[in-house]
């Protein structure tokens, strides 16, 4: 499947870039003809992970987060890279936190999601995501 309908987006590791990066995905999705709901899932659960990165592996100015999206026939991935190879953890978040419940929306959203390696000459990690599309675009 990779490179089926490929999105690939390197941007700068600040706050204000994550309405653009869900905007970014979410046109790309909708000009692939995926139905609403799947693109809200893949939306969220893509600025879930964008925040993640922000947060938690590309604290330094100058950093950077790359986002891959691709879509084939029958399943959706989608990858966050950043620089740090801290591994990312789900956790149980209280009540009154107002952060911490990321990968749980992630892991309710979507089909399945791990982390791996950065690509071969770079840094970190990328935390990643799939869905079954059961036979859509």
């Amino acid at each position: 499947m990779r490179g089926a309908h490929l999105l690939r987006i390197t941007v700068p590791a600040h706050p204000s870039r994550v309405p653009g990066v869900r905007a970014m995905v979410a046109e790309h999705l909708t000009r692939l003809r995926l139905p609403p709901e799947r693109v809200d899932d893949a939306v969220l659960a893509a600025g879930e992970l964008f925040t993640n990165a922000l947060r938690h592996g590309s604290p330094d100015r100058g950093d950077t987060v790359t986002v891959v999206v691709e879509c084939g026939p029958r399943e959706l991935w989608v990858s966050v890279a950043d620089r740090s190879s801290a591994m990312p953890a789900a956790r149980t978040a209280a009540g009154a936190e107002e952060s911490g419940r990321g990968l749980t929306i992630v892991a309710a959203l979507t089909d399945e999601w791990g982390v791996a390696r950065a690509d071969p000459g770079t840094t970190g990690k990328k935390v990643w995501f799939s869905m079954t599309l059961q036979g859509e675009p």
